[in-house]
């Protein structure tokens, strides 16, 4: 229990004070290819005008600002650092009053509230995968969709050993350089590693009540989108 608390507060911490750099971080970082993706997971969402979207761990809101200019029109935001929150803010006026600072694992919601729920590279921040994807099940409408858009490691040999070569020596040093924080950009890297190791989503969704999970793989298997069904 106390790991868990550990891990809520140490990843507020880091996002919070790594804020103001998110977003610049975020697309140098990826060389760009961070778009590309949040497209792909926009499309395999089957959103449509009338959905009705959260985006957890929304950060800042690239996600649902793309998913705005795809169309949604009915969009909330969930995030545990209020700092990311009020970039949000910021960047899309049309988001507020549509915020909320909370945790995965206890989402302040109605039953049966949304028929999407988006994650963009914040569910292994999460510090009860179970309980959070449980709390998805209960606010999600019948037939509602979770679309999980996550890094992973590739299969490649090769690719592999350059993809953690970038991780854990490239991407620690311009983070740590860029955000002046020493911890964030060792824990991603190390976050990434732990969360491919140890979690298989498709039978977590499947324990959590979810009828229908598919798996789609993008450039060159560095990034995964998982779409678990109501």
């Amino acid at each position: 229990m106390e790991e868990t608390i550990d891990k809520k507060y140490k990843v507020k911490r880091i996002f919070d004070a790594i804020s103001h750099k998110y977003d610049f971080l975020n697309h140098f970082l990826s060389l760009g290819v961070d778009f590309y993706w949040r497209k792909k997971a926009i499309h395999y969402s089957n959103m449509t005008e009338k959905s009705i979207l959260l985006d957890l761990a929304c950060g800042t809101g690239d996600f649902a600002i793309a998913a705005k200019k795809s169309g949604v029109h009915f969009i909330f935001g969930a995030d545990l650092s209020s700092n990311m929150l009020n970039l949000f803010k910021k960047k899309a006026n049309w988001i507020s009053g549509k915020t909320t600072q909370c945790v995965a694992e206890f989402l302040p919601y109605r039953d049966k509230s949304f028929t999407n729920i988006t994650v963009a590279f914040g569910v292994r921040n999460f510090y009860n995968l179970q309980e959070g994807f449980k709390s998805f099940h209960r606010v999600l409408k019948e037939n509602g969709m979770v679309t999980i858009l996550e890094f992973r490691l590739p299969s490649n040999k090769l690719i592999k050993k350059l993809y953690l070569f970038y991780f854990n020596k490239i991407l620690p040093l311009l983070g740590r350089i860029i955000s002046k924080d020493k911890e964030a950009y060792t824990y991603l890297p190390e976050s990434v590693g732990e969360f491919d190791e140890k979690i298989d989503l498709i039978n977590l969704f499947k324990e959590c009540g979810f009828s229908r999970i598919e798996k789609y793989s993008l450039t060159f298997g560095l990034v995964q989108i998982v779409v678990a069904t109501k």
